[in-house]
């Protein structure tokens, strides 16, 4: 599993930038991690690196590519900015040992979410059967393509209605579909590595990434939901967008992360 320590490796120097602003750690160097991996994982596999698998590690390097841009064209954004919560403006910033252990977590988290794409390559270079990649590189694909429309969509609303809450195109449906799209995006590339995975450790590691990355999303989802009350608490049309349309999981009647998830 050397390349799980590689993967940590490219983690710490990517994600180094949290020391001077930590948001870096799980922003910018969140993209530029996943992105930097990708490319480890086509170098050191690219004798036999083919089909449903470069589309794999294709997909990684776009993901982080197309997050990296995003996140960096969004902070140069003069409304968002001053649409943040102050409460986090006021707060103090974690001190240097606090920082050395955010950015140690999150390398190793980092290392454990792209693990299934190394343990794929390293399958398809010993000759064995991934009867599950196609399935799982068409999920990532797709939530994919759907975080980067749902962004799309949201920044051109944004750009128009700085001030009001994006409920057109794919919000119709879903609160949080780029959260959405995000989450899909890993579980399918967990699946993808269902026909790699050969022992209790591998099972163990992937599946504690994915669990990770799911419950961040969740987490981050329910912190939105608390962002967007407070900011459009005066707005008449939220309270029946709220109770109308799911937060998560389209179709799904769960309106809340708050409580139980009732109506």
């Amino acid at each position: 599993m050397q390349y799980l320590a590689l993967s940590f490796v490219l983690g710490l120097a990517c994600s180094a930038p949290g020391f001077i602003r930590p948001v870096h750690f799980v922003a910018i160097g969140y993209a530029a991690s996943i992105a930097a991996q990708a490319v480890a994982a086509a170098i050191l596999y690219n004798a036999t690196l083919s089909g449903w698998a470069f589309i794999q590690v294709l997909l990684l390097f776009a993901y982080g590519v197309r997050l990296g841009s995003y996140l960096m064209v969004r902070n140069r954004d003069r409304g968002y900015l001053d649409h943040q919560s102050p409460e986090g403006a006021k707060r103090s910033p974690p001190g240097v040992m606090a920082k050395a252990a955010i950015w140690i977590g999150v390398s190793t988290l980092y290392a454990l979410m792209a693990l299934p794409a190394f343990l794929t390559l390293s399958a398809q270079a010993h000759g064995l059967p991934l009867g599950s990649l196609p399935a799982g590189v068409a999920l990532m694909a797709f939530g994919l393509a759907l975080e980067s429309a749902a962004d799309w969509q949201k920044s051109r609303f944004k750009a128009v209605a700085p001030t009001q809450l994006c409920n057109v195109g794919l919000y119709r449906f879903v609160r949080c579909p780029n959260y959405l799209g995000e989450m899909l995006f890993w579980v399918g590339l967990w699946l993808s590595a269902l026909s790699a995975y050969s022992g209790w450790l591998e099972w163990s590691l992937c599946a504690l990434g994915l669990a990770s990355i799911l419950g961040i999303m969740i987490g981050a989802t329910r912190r939105l939901e608390v962002e967007q009350e407070r900011h459009y608490a005066a707005d008449g049309t939220f309270a029946a967008y709220r109770a109308s349309v799911p937060i998560l999981l389209p179709f799904l009647p769960i309106y809340s992360l708050r409580g139980a998830g009732a109506r």
